[in-house]
């Protein structure tokens, strides 16, 4: 930590060395069709060491450019690449905003091109572990019943689903409560529809994510694993565009819309309709259906100032009925889901200072009545957070990101049962100041240091530091060699439960904070034919990490009453055993992101293992979601163009998808032994109870699925639709799900194995106007 804390401070120290130059140029970069701001989009002056790419709010700056004349030039995945002439004469700021037009071949037919930027300085400036998805690809790869963001997510190496029921990503040995998910800046915490079978996400809605499975910067915090950053759409600021879908799942639509001269709107919504169709078909069948909406407004008060409106509401309701009488209906009804809004002020203090501050508000709660019973469950999580972040460039190798975050957490969890009253109420508050700089001493050589200053006001207040550190060095003009490592700290905690919605609690005197260290060291390299090659390895290790405790509810003490005169039950166990883990790990992705065939190829080879002292007796073991290898292969083919076909623009294409993976089987437990449980010897009904050996020492058989869609485009003017068909594990498969022990009608033990989806065929049609 010392050795980071003094690099730190002498890329810092560069700040104040550095000698101005004569001219900066700065601006935003735009795309033609909808006027939305490009994020990511290169920018750099021709045949000089001078550029970068635009930020989050599609803003760029160049600095300490001399006089003379110079070609600024822009480009951006499938796009086409902008080149200006600009004569700088004399010591100014120049804004100059960058208008880029999509690239189309010569058919019309939209393909996607090449970046003109070398694909080896992309990668140089790509960071370690860190992966961007634009909805275009996201929609490409074949799922169930339609596009799903969390998983598309799965077919990348290190991230790995618990099942196909569940679209819960567990990132290079992390859970998913380990994994930061932000939608326009805003903090979501439960990301799943369908107990965990549909991400929230509405893909149409997407304008980009934003991936880091690990050895993130300063500026993210607060989980142990990874980030995911959603960014929506802003609107179409030129003109009306519309998108829709139907599909086996649900029907949803998206809008932009232009608000005057000066600004944009955009909105989606989804819903299932399972309750309006098999549940009304089928009385057996419980009611439940879903929906989620996103509404996004943008303000571009001045060149200076711009201003972001965004919200999203999503929620599940289910209502099973196990018994009607004249009494009344026994069963329950269940409802969840999470709301977020959030304002974003981006301002530029001056060419070189660039800022994005936000008001945020996020709320997930969920809500299980138990009708005839006479009991109920409730959890609320709220969060208000007000946070900074300010991007000053001192030079064209030395920038600096500092900022701020100030967390305020209101969590309730509420069990009322005859006889049994279990409140908890609980805020908290976390404070945050973060300082990064990254420096380029040479062409060959970037380096980033930075601190996370972390206060968490709880019963037991906690104080951390946090240093982060990544290196990149370009070996040759065609590969670089980079490495990060990190210390990481997670003050909220959540507690899964199978098939309800899991539990949030935070750090306290006797739940302290999880921390994390990660160290990962990658290879990345240009390949002939737009072929990318990365190659990383890492090491994490966990420390107080935890699991819920089985035993909580069947220990329950005594209960009190609190300042609110409410009746407080407490627990003989504690509600979580705590416990240390490791994971290492090994990734190969060899990617294509331009012309008729697109995708990817990944390999994971890694282990994880915990040590929980109330789990397997104190020694290690490998989690449910440990899986040693795993392979992915997407691929995306446009068949009108790869087969030379005579395409027009009122006319219509062929697309192909195809997914496939393979990963070892998830570990489970198998009983040593085996006895009888019954009343009396001659009893005609006994129960078996098995008692297990080491915890997970086995494995269930391998998991391999292939899935394929087709997708015929059909164009006329400026409407399009695409009908398309998806085959789900199109072998027909049989992949365990989990396996029981039992006995046969010989009391002969034997194995019970519960399957995931056959084959499963569906189909859809996507429209845009």
């Amino acid at each position: 930590m010392k050795i980071l804390l003094l690099l730190f401070l002498l890329i810092s120290s560069q700040l104040f060395s550095q000698e101005n130059g004569n001219a900066t140029i700065s601006g935003f970069v735009f795309e033609e069709a909808s006027y939305e701001a490009l994020i990511g989009a290169n920018v750099y002056l021709e045949n000089q060491p001078l550029g970068g790419s635009t930020n989050n709010s599609g803003y760029y700056v160049i600095t300490n450019i001399p006089a003379g004349k110079v070609t600024l030039v822009v480009s951006f995945l499938g796009y086409k690449t902008h080149r200006q002439n600009v004569d700088i004469k004399k010591v100014e700021n120049l804004k100059i905003n960058i208008v880029l037009k999509q690239d189309l071949l010569e058919s019309e037919t939209i393909v996607v091109t090449a970046d003109s930027i070398p694909i080896a300085d992309q990668l140089f400036e790509k960071q370690i572990s860190t992966l961007k998805l634009s909805s275009r690809q996201i929609n490409s790869i074949p799922q169930i019943a339609e596009a799903d963001l969390l998983r598309s997510l799965q077919t990348l190496p290190g991230i790995l689903p618990l099942s196909d029921f569940s679209s819960a990503l567990y990132i290079r040995g992390g859970t998913p409560d380990q994994n930061l998910y932000l939608i326009d800046g805003t903090d979501v915490y439960n990301p799943e529809h369908a107990f965990g079978l549909f991400s929230t996400f509405n893909t149409d809605a997407i304008k980009q994510v934003d991936l880091s499975k690990g050895g993130f910067s300063a500026e993210k915090g607060g989980r142990l694993s990874s980030i995911i950053d959603v960014t929506n759409i802003d609107g179409n600021r030129k003109n009306f565009q519309g998108k829709a879908g139907i599909s086996l799942l649900s029907a949803r639509t998206t809008l932009q819309t232009p608000l005057g001269d000066y600004g944009s709107l955009s909105g989606s919504i989804r819903r299932t309709y399972f309750d309006q169709t098999i549940a009304r078909a089928i009385d057996d069948i419980p009611d439940y259906y879903f929906y989620d909406g996103n509404l996004k407004a943008f303000f571009d008060i001045d060149g200076n100032n711009n201003l972001t409106i965004s919200g999203y509401g999503g929620r599940d309701l289910l209502d099973i009925v196990f018994n009607s009488n004249a009494s009344g209906d026994l069963g329950f009804k269940y409802d969840w889901g999470n709301q977020t809004g959030s304002i974003k002020w981006a301002h530029i203090f001056n060419p070189r200072l660039f800022a994005n501050f936000w008001v945020t508000a996020s709320r997930f709660s969920s809500f299980l009545n138990f009708e005839g019973f006479e009991a109920k469950e409730e959890n609320i999580l709220n969060d208000i957070t007000l946070k900074g972040n300010l991007e000053y460039h001192h030079s064209n190798t030395l920038n600096t990101n500092f900022g701020f975050e100030q967390k305020n957490f209101d969590v309730r969890y509420l069990s009322l049962a005859p006889g049994r009253d279990v409140i908890v109420k609980t805020k908290r508050e976390h404070y945050v100041a973060y300082l990064q700089s990254n420096w380029q001493p040479s062409p060959l050589w970037d380096l980033e240091a930075g601190l996370r200053f972390n206060f968490f006001n709880a019963d037991s207040n906690f104080f951390d530091i946090a240093p982060r550190f990544a290196a990149k060095y370009r070996i040759d003009d065609k590969s670089t060699i980079k490495f990060s490592t990190g210390l990481y700290h997670q003050y909220l905690h959540r507690i899964p439960r199978f098939l309800i919605a899991d539990i949030w609690t935070t750090s306290s005197k006797k739940l302290r904070p999880s921390t994390s260290v990660h160290y990962i060291l990658g290879y990345q390299r240009e390949l002939p034919g737009q072929f990318q090659l990365e190659v990383e390895a890492y090491h994490k290790s966990y420390k107080d990490i935890y699991s819920f405790d089985q035993n909580f509810l069947t220990e329950l003490q005594a209960s009190y009453f609190n300042e609110d005169e409410e009746p407080v039950f407490t627990s003989g166990a504690p509600l979580l055993n705590r416990g240390d883990g490791i994971t290492s790990g090994f990734e190969i992705l060899l990617r294509k992101e331009s012309g008729l065939v697109t995708g990817w190829a990944g390999y994971s080879i890694a282990e994880t293992e915990y040590t929980i002292k109330d789990i397997n007796q104190g020694r290690s073991f490998k989690p449910r979601h440990d899986r040693t290898h795993t392979v992915n292969l997407i691929t995306n083919v446009d068949l009108d163009n790869l087969f030379s076909q005579t395409v027009t623009r009122d006319s219509s294409r062929w697309g192909l998808g195809v997914n496939f993976v393979y990963s070892t089987g998830q570990p489970i437990t198998e009983p040593g032994s085996a006895y009888y449980i019954a009343s009396s010897p001659d009893a005609p009904f006994r129960d078996v109870a098995f008692a297990p050996t080491k915890i997970n020492q086995i494995r269930l058989p391998d998991y391999a699925r292939l899935d394929v869609s087709v997708t015929w485009t059909l164009q006329y003017e400026t409407w399009k639709m695409a009908p398309y068909i998806q085959i789900f594990n199109i072998g027909n498969r049989q992949n365990v799900w989990f396996a029981t022990y039992g006995f046969d009608e010989d009391f002969i033990p034997e194995l019970e194995e519960q399957y995931m989806f056959p084959l499963l065929p569906t189909f859809g049609v996507n429209f845009e106007f």
